[in-house]
């Protein structure tokens, strides 16, 4: 059989080798050579990172960890393990020979395998523009055969290879799902036409900018040329512009809107329900975690919903004291113990091994010199190394939670990890490594409408939605249901045709200079001359 299989390859080899495909001599040698180290696919990530919306930058990211996967498994155990001769190359013709012949085992093809791996890790996130990729990955994997370096058995093989490579990452790093899965509670809202009525509320201290991103205050003018804008800068009070924001979006029966990190939405969203004003979102911090579970990733997304008034329901929880007095309220997070430093860990390391491997070692490192927490959950002695708790159920389970299939189920998402259990400590890490701290004993989570955690005398601090308070002895946690009517599309929107519609108005708009003017916070564009 081994030997038939061999046969069969060597054959297909030289059918290829003796095809003449108009203009394939100017392509196809150059396009392998590219892809050498896997500097195609690196290029292709920074682009889609630079260009491209969130979507295409989780993309980018899966990408580039399934192509090291990918190439680790290739050339450190497949091409050791099974050494096969490359082929002869008196068949192929010298023009399309590489200057340079590779010297290792022909099986399997590193640039198929890497080629597979990166297409089929950014279609996992968005089939889109894997879609789009498929066709160069093809290119790349046939080349190989093409220009003699490899027999097609090769190159099938190390797709497979690579595809595998991408299926695997899905362990510790499930794809987000797309925002047509998600079950959000519609709602009508107003439809502002060209964004009058808006009143935004912008931080320029949010966030860390992305190359090649209008400024945030020039974004929203250009999408909403009619909604007013009032920056908070480095000296400015953020708690003053929100409530004059709020008096100004209540006197004109307007919307109130964010640009922001999820500390900023965090306080907007909370005069929002008091105020009773509906809530436009632009994602204008770091991670954006209550845009994207909103279903605005960008802020293309957000001015489509306003300009249509389209909009949901969610759910704003709130922490109060044992005397009934509200300490804060999240958006998305609650955390005591470990959670905040692990959290901290974890984003120090995650752009470069990605989210999951980051949350386990950050927790490992985090858990070797800490010390449990005593305290009372509705009643009950614990002693715990965390616990967390999220507005909304999240998915999926374990310790690093990416999305909310829906914002307004009226209930907490708690989750905690034992430290009494028998070796506890070894437990969780060993846990942590394999990916399998959801299924672990020591690992508990639970979704309830409410909590009262008392006993926190040791603990001295709370984190919620990336911000930290001091902990009082007692808190309850609880929801205020269907308290927020956010602004977000009906359907999922074309993110590569909404990002060449914004580029082409900005290339198009007149150039003008923007100011911050006196007093009041608001910026709008000054005409050019």
């Amino acid at each position: 059989m081994k030997r038939r299989i061999g046969s069969i390859d060597r054959r297909w080899f030289e059918r290829v080798a003796s095809a003449r495909l108009p203009g394939a001599e100017q392509v196809l040698p150059p396009l392998s050579s590219a892809a050498n180290h896997g500097r195609l696919w690196f290029g292709v990530a920074g682009a889609l990172a630079v260009v491209g919306g969130p979507a295409a930058r989780r993309a980018a990211r899966r990408g580039v960890g399934a192509l090291a996967l990918a190439s680790v498994a290739t050339n450190t155990v497949a091409k050791y393990a099974v050494r096969r001769h490359r082929p002869v190359l008196d068949a192929v013709p010298a023009m399309r020979r590489l200057s340079k012949e590779p010297w290792t085992s022909s099986f399997p093809s590193g640039h198929a395998a890497s080629a597979a791996a990166f297409t089929v890790g950014v279609a996992l996130e968005t089939p889109r523009y894997g879609a789009l990729l498929a066709p160069v990955a093809a290119a790349v994997a046939f080349s190989r055969v093409y220009v003699g370096v490899h027999y097609p058995g090769d190159v099938l093989a190390g797709c497979a290879l690579g595809a595998a490579a991408a299926a695997v990452t899905c362990y510790w790093w499930p794809p987000r799902p797309s925002p047509a899965q998600h079950r959000r509670s519609r709602v009508k809202a107003p439809a502002l036409p060209e964004g009058e009525g808006l009143v935004v509320v912008l931080n320029s201290g949010s966030g860390k900018g992305v190359p090649g991103r209008l400024p945030a205050q020039e974004h929203v003018a250009l999408l909403l040329p009619k909604a007013e804008v009032l920056a908070c800068g480095p000296g400015d009070d953020l708690g003053e512009i929100l409530d004059r924001a709020v008096a100004r979006a209540t006197a004109t029966a307007g919307v109130l809107g964010v640009c922001g990190g999820d500390g900023t939405v965090n306080a907007t969203a909370r005069r929002a329900a008091e105020a009773g004003l509906p809530l436009a979102v632009f994602p204008g911090g770091t991670l954006n975690h209550f845009a994207l579970d909103a279903g605005t990733p960008t802020f293309e997304d957000t001015a489509h919903a306003v300009l249509r008034g389209e909009a949901v329901r969610v759910d704003l929880a709130r922490v109060r004291d044992g005397e009934g007095k509200d300490v804060t309220g999240f958006v998305n997070t609650f955390s005591i113990g470990l959670y905040p430093e692990l959290v901290r860990q974890r984003e120090k390391l995650e752009g470069r091994i990605g989210k999951w491997p980051a949350a386990a070692v950050s927790f490992i490192e985090v858990l070797r010199t800490a010390t449990p927490l005593r305290i009372r959950l509705d009643g009950h002695d614990r002693a715990l190394w965390l616990l967390f708790a999220g507005n909304g159920q999240y998915a999926p389970d374990g310790l690093s939670p990416t999305h909310r299939p829906r914002m307004d189920d009226g209930l907490l998402d708690i989750r905690t990890v034992d430290a009494e259990a028998p070796l506890a400590r070894t437990r969780v890490a060993l846990s942590s490594l394999g990916g399998a701290l959801r299924r672990s004993r020591v690992f508990r989570t639970e979704r309830v409408e409410q909590l009262r955690l008392s006993g926190l005398e040791d603990v001295a601090r709370l984190a919620y939605d990336g911000e930290t308070a001091p902990a009082p002895d007692t808190l309850l946690l609880d929801k205020l249901h269907s308290a927020l009517t956010v602004y977000s599309p009906a359907a999922p929107l074309d993110e590569i045709a909404q990002r060449a519609r914004t580029l082409t108005l900005a290339a198009n708009r007149r150039p003008g200079r923007w100011r911050r003017p006196f007093g009041g916070g608001a910026s709008g564009p000054l005409p050019a001359g």
